[in-house]
């Protein structure tokens, strides 16, 4: 049975997806010809309490389709540093003129932001529903639902939870050789606003500030994970302290611990009249947390390009188009997770590296380019 005929099918209503969506309507695109589907309903995403790392940049994206959560915790400085070596790099919203470079926010909030801001928009939303198989021609797309119904569509967009990205990411992520503990922490004496990217010999370890704690994202090889989450709560803080130094005081209290795989996806797939954004199209290590802001980044490209006119031609302008800001953001998250990793605490190696950081505080043009590339993306 075919449910109908649309322009655009949305499959993923993440945040990067339902982004997408406000973005087309905001534009001018017709909301009736717009579809979003997703396995999750509404309710039981916006149950979702993950942390999200959001820039100023994509600040400025959200609130231009009404969708900026109001929760968010500012991030006004960013501390660098490698473990066991001299040199630091601190990045300060006050020199850009910002009011933070970023904020930390939950998952769930900034969904239910997005669904407030499209329940009224027109858009067709299907959820629960599953797209089991795409059958494309030269002139259409046919989206197979898990329920036997199917929808017939000019043009399919995969964000989260699309058709092909969940398969490559799995596969790719046995070849990288890190996973990641998130967390929330508190310590004694937290320092409000800044966050710290901490470098060791296991991998990044990260603490992005969050209501009165932390947020915590602590990457290292799955087998240290893996004794990481055993651990009491008394030694899994004292291995923290050990990793991350005293630079907040002593570390009081941990949550709820999770870990998952880390993957690197750079191949996003395409077709036609189908192209991939978000975490379909590429997965990032998290350091510097740049995951969702490049997604949001590609969304508002794609909705202006579609807003023209939505046509394959348009996709392929669009794949064009986001492959400088998609490969610099790639290279440079994964390079800084490897290179930073790549020697024992105190080598010589990584004391130079280290030293590396005091020099990019010292040289402006890079400082600024490397601060503006975090906030607003290749540009």
């Amino acid at each position: 049975m075919t449910q109908g005929h649309v322009d655009i099918a949305i499959v993923g209503a993440g945040p990067v997806g339902m982004a997408l969506a406000a973005m087309l309507v905001a534009r001018g695109v017709n909301a009736s010809g717009i579809v979003l589907i997703d396995t999750k309903t509404p309710a039981a995403a916006q149950q979702d309490a993950r942390s999200i790392a959001l820039s100023y940049g994509s600040r400025q994206l959200l609130e231009q389709v009404h969708a900026w959560p109001s929760s968010g915790t500012p991030i006004t400085e960013i501390h660098i540093s490698r473990r066991g070596s001299f040199g630091r790099s601190l990045i300060e919203s006050r020199d850009y003129d910002l009011p933070a470079l970023g904020y930390v926010c939950r998952y769930g909030s900034l969904v239910q932001t997005l669904h407030e801001a499209l329940k009224t928009s027109g858009v067709t939303m299907l959820r629960p529903a599953t797209v089991s198989a795409v059958n494309e021609t030269a002139d259409k797309l046919m989206l197979q639902m898990a329920d036997g119904s199917a929808l017939e569509a000019a043009l399919m967009v995969q964000a989260e939870g699309g058709v092909y990205g969940t398969q490559q990411q799995k596969a790719l992520s046995r070849d990288y050789q890190q996973s990641a503990i998130v967390a929330t922490v508190h310590s004694s004496a937290p320092l409000a606003g800044r966050a710290f990217e901490r470098f060791t010999e296991e991998g990044p370890l990260a603490l992005l500030p969050q209501d009165d704690g932390y947020s915590l994202v602590w990457c290292a090889r799955p087998a240290r994970i893996e004794t990481l989450l055993a651990m009491p709560e008394s030694d899994f803080l004292l291995a923290l302290q050990q990793a991350f130094g005293q630079r907040v005081g002593s570390f009081t209290k941990v949550g709820a611990r999770n870990s998952y795989s880390l993957g690197l996806n750079a191949n996003p797939a395409s077709t036609a009249r189908s192209v991939a954004i978000g975490n379909a199209a590429q997965t990032l290590h998290p350091v510097a947390g740049q995951g969702l802001n490049l997604g949001l980044r590609d969304a508002a490209v794609l909705a202006s390009l579609l807003a023209q006119t939505s046509t394959p031609e348009k996709l392929a302008q669009f794949i064009a188009s986001r492959g400088s800001d998609r490969n610099i953001t790639l290279r440079l998250t994964d390079l800084m997770a490897r290179v930073f990793a790549s020697g024992p605490d105190q080598s010589l190696s990584q004391g130079l590296l280290g030293m590396s950081l005091g020099l990019v505080d010292v040289l402006p043009r890079l400082k600024r380019g490397l601060a503006d590339h975090m906030i607003f993306g290749w540009r």
